[in-house]
């Protein structure tokens, strides 16, 4: 039997008071983050009722969920379209948002890296370890990014490099291939799809992972209806994260 978290002394059921809005990322950070909303005893649709509708709305008007790009969640949150959300890391350092950063959620773990051809004769033959190294004087270092934002920050202290970065919206594993590109920025999960474009990590820039946001201004309005779900959140992360685990 699930255990409702969020009582009628938390979210007043009165046709006054707006549902909590809760933001979820698509792709592979939605099925997880349904799983940590049910496992705090939310009533979560599923993502096939999901994918009929971007907006749900639970039957007694409690919460409502917005299902939408995650690299658009923190504008719901910023905005106040929604009082909460969940999105990666990736994303809040990206956008540098005006939301609040509540707790590191555990699920989702990546790592965002750089990454460069590698050697021709395979990384396993003996061939020098491949780096980004020092361009000739005059070189400039071509890196294809969907994080502009972060390559540039992450670049900008290197004065052994000259960086030119180039915003992609799609796949970036393919620009050094078509000599778009000399390396890329962008997440790693397993590395096999680097590794099925011939390409490398050969610099970590940060740990990723899946994070509870929220609205400033709802912190304090709505606290009575945020504060249990961020407590029973923070609570069972660890338990959901070692069941996911496995």
């Amino acid at each position: 039997m699930e255990s409702e978290i969020v009582d009628e002394s938390c979210v007043i059921r009165s046709r006054q008071v707006a549902p909590l809005g809760i933001a979820l990322p698509k792709g592979r950070l939605l099925q997880p983050s349904l799983d940590a909303l049910r496992g705090i005893g939310l009533n979560c649709p599923d993502t096939d009722e999901l994918d009929r509708r971007l907006v749900y709305e639970t039957a007694d008007g409690r919460v409502r969920f917005v299902i939408a790009r995650p690299a658009d969640v923190p504008a719901y949150v910023e905005h106040g379209a929604a009082d909460l959300g969940i999105t990666g890391k990736d994303v809040l350092v990206e956008g540098d948002w005006n939301v609040c950063e509540l707790l590191d959620l555990g699920f989702g773990k990546c790592r965002m890296a750089v990454a460069v051809p590698a050697p021709a004769d395979g990384p396993d033959c003996g061939a020098a370890t491949p780096s980004l190294g020092s361009p000739r004087l005059g070189q400039t270092l071509r890196v294809a990014t969907k994080f502009p934002g972060i390559a540039r920050r992450y670049f900008a202290p290197r004065r052994d490099l000259c960086v030119q970065i180039i915003r992609l919206s799609g796949a970036v594993e393919i620009a050094p291939i078509v000599g778009l590109a000399d390396a890329i920025v962008d997440i790693v999960d397993t590395g096999r799809t680097l590794a099925d474009n011939g390409l490398v990590v050969v610099e970590q820039i940060m740990q990723v992972s899946a994070r509870l946001i929220a609205n400033r201004a709802s912190l304090q309005l709505r606290s009575a209806a945020i504060f249990p779900v961020t407590s029973a959140l923070g609570e069972h992360r660890s338990p959901l994260c070692d069941a996911m685990a496995h």
